[in-house]
């Protein structure tokens, strides 16, 4: 090749290397450019547009299983000679599914015992189920039983140095209501935690829960009343009386109870005989149902919610 054609093609060969690398250059700078473009926008359109944009990205929310578990208490009211219905009651409820992200804490609730059978047989219950809570009280119904229930609370769960309360609501139950744990939950889920007052309105024809009280077939109360409760002179003043009118009128005295919910008609009484102001038809939104007086309403009860779904089949049983 003549020298005049090679240095040609050796300029030719440089000039196409320059080429490529100023190219790949443009390259990189359009890609980068795209990427923050794209950073850009994504970020505008999760914050609302309202942001800078060129704000570092928050902190990703914790794992589901690290959020913070919903905690209810329900101590349900009987007697210590109450055996057999403890043991129902433990099926009905032992046998329910876990709630995700709830921890809901079932005990039974009594005064002082004074026979010696009670003292032994309530003794092995509480070896055996450790659901048993005894107030130091005389057994009663309407002189201060309630008032005992909920001021013995703080001294038997808080703990120090805790700033979280033990439970986010208690509730004080009959023993004649069968609650459906995830309903209940989920219907408190949303609800204020704090100065909060659930549950079924009384009279039956009341839909105002700040004009009465709430029946005691089942209702809730945030901590922070568990707490004014012990604390308060107002309850201490008056204890004698139909015990949930009576909470209700320490409500009203203390100006407590802001966060009212009535939680008609996902809580009711036994569809039977009909009353449309205290009853209606079993539905699947149905937190509890109330005055299980005799074991046929249990019956018709379970067997409309389909409690004994998750049974196995099994060689060993069969059940038609």
């Amino acid at each position: 090749m003549a020298p005049k054609a090679a240095a040609f093609a050796d300029y030719g060969s440089k000039r196409f290397m320059v080429f490529c690398l100023v190219f790949l250059v443009l390259l990189c700078a359009i890609a980068s450019l795209n990427e923050f473009r794209f950073e850009a926008l994504r970020r505008c359109a999760f914050n609302g547009g309202g942001e800078d944009i060129t704000a570092p990205d928050p902190p990703l929310p914790p794992p589901s299983n690290e959020e913070e578990e919903l905690r209810i208490f329900i101590g349900i009211m009987t007697l210590p000679d109450q055996y057999l219905r403890r043991s129902f009651l433990r099926l009905v409820y032992g046998t329910q599914q876990p709630v995700p992200g709830a921890r809901i804490d079932v005990k039974f609730v009594f005064c002082n015992l004074t026979k010696e059978e009670q003292r032994v047989w309530v003794a092995l219950e509480i070896l055996r189920y450790d659901d048993v809570l005894i107030l130091d009280c005389e057994e009663n119904m309407n002189r201060g039983k309630t008032y005992t229930y909920f001021s013995s609370l703080p001294a038997m769960f808080s703990e120090p140095g805790r700033s979280e309360p033990p439970y986010h609501y208690v509730m004080k139950a009959d023993d004649d209501i069968y609650f459906r744990f995830g309903n209940l939950a989920e219907s408190l889920r949303p609800l204020p935690r704090t100065d909060l007052y659930y549950g079924f309105v009384i009279p039956c024809n009341s839909m105002d829960p700040f004009k009465h009280y709430m029946a005691g077939m089942g209702f809730a109360v945030s901590w922070d009343i568990v707490e004014w409760v012990r604390d308060s002179e107002i309850p201490r003043g008056h204890l004698v009386g139909p015990e949930d009118k009576v909470f209700g009128d320490w409500m009203r005295a203390g100006r407590r109870g802001r966060n009212r919910f009535n939680a008609k008609w996902a809580m009711y009484n036994f569809p039977e005989p009909p009353n449309l102001q205290c009853t209606h038809e079993f539905w699947p939104g149905t937190v509890a149902v109330h005055l299980l007086k005799n074991e046929r309403r249990w019956i018709k009860t379970l067997q409309y919610f389909n409690v004994t779904e998750r049974l196995k089949p099994s060689k060993l049983y069969h059940i038609e």
